[in-house]
């Protein structure tokens, strides 16, 4: 036994090191291990509806010397598209960098916005890009991509390996697989935006371990009619939270 757990261990060592090459059981172990650092990061939610899109991000306030609205979670892309990040935040900042610029590339060149499934696919190609340039190692980001475009809206999920999957709501980081089970009991295609806010807020109250308030938590939306990005102000979302118990969804 203790034989076989010695070759397990060198297996899985001599492999980890490397983004090239699979493990005899055909594993990544790079792409996984950058995927139990999204599992770390803050918890992140999106929300699609006929009127738009919402994201909700929970931030972390480790210290009291912090000033919150220092810690940026929820990214505008364009000016009809932003995204939320869980993960490590340098390589979150890297992948919007690689998104803004594509996206004021297209304009420029065609005189209109870039469509959200293409700003999505420019992140999911540099992603994919590991080991390629100077990025040694797989991004330890996932992103929740909301926007509006000529389609109406739309909410896409990346992960390290550079897949881009569209989804009608989603959750990302610590809380995800709490907050999963409750978005796929109480989402609703025919839901309103202002719903989505308010669904998205209580779920995230349910998965954070602190209590939630306007300093802890982001709140984004981009609504169809205008296909503008906005981000909620704090006093909006200590409203929308003080309403969570006075008028609870269903």
């Amino acid at each position: 036994r203790k034989a076989r757990e010695k070759t397990m261990f060198s297996t899985t060592s001599r492999f980890s090191g490397s983004v090239h090459c699979f493990s005899p059981e055909g594993r990544l172990f790079q792409l996984e291990y950058a995927g139990q650092s999204i599992k770390l990061g803050s918890t992140a939610i999106g929300i699609q509806t006929s009127e738009g899109c919402v994201l909700v991000v929970e931030k972390r306030i480790t210290s009291s010397l912090l000033v919150p609205s220092s810690l940026k979670k929820i990214y505008k892309l364009d000016q009809h598209i932003g995204c939320a990040a869980s993960g490590l935040v340098a390589d979150a900042s890297h992948l919007v960098e690689k998104a803004r610029v594509e996206s004021q590339q297209h304009w420029f060149v065609y005189n209109e916005t870039m469509p959200v499934e293409s700003v999505v696919q420019s992140i999911s190609d540099l992603a994919i890009s590991f080991g390629d340039g100077k990025m040694s190692r797989p991004y330890g980001v996932s992103l929740l991509v909301a926007g509006v475009d000529e389609h109406g809206p739309a909410l896409y999920q990346t992960d390290p390996s550079g897949v881009q999957t569209r989804v009608l709501a989603a959750a990302v980081g610590a809380g995800s697989e709490g907050a999963t089970n409750q978005l796929q009991e109480r989402y609703s295609k025919s839901m309103k935006l202002h719903e989505a806010q308010k669904l998205a807020l209580e779920v995230m109250r349910q998965v954070m371990e602190e209590k939630i308030s306007a300093k802890n938590v982001e709140v984004a939306v981009i609504k169809a009619d205008d296909a503008k990005f906005h981000m909620v102000g704090a006093d909006q979302v200590e409203v929308l939270i003080n309403t969570l118990d006075a008028d609870p969804l269903g």
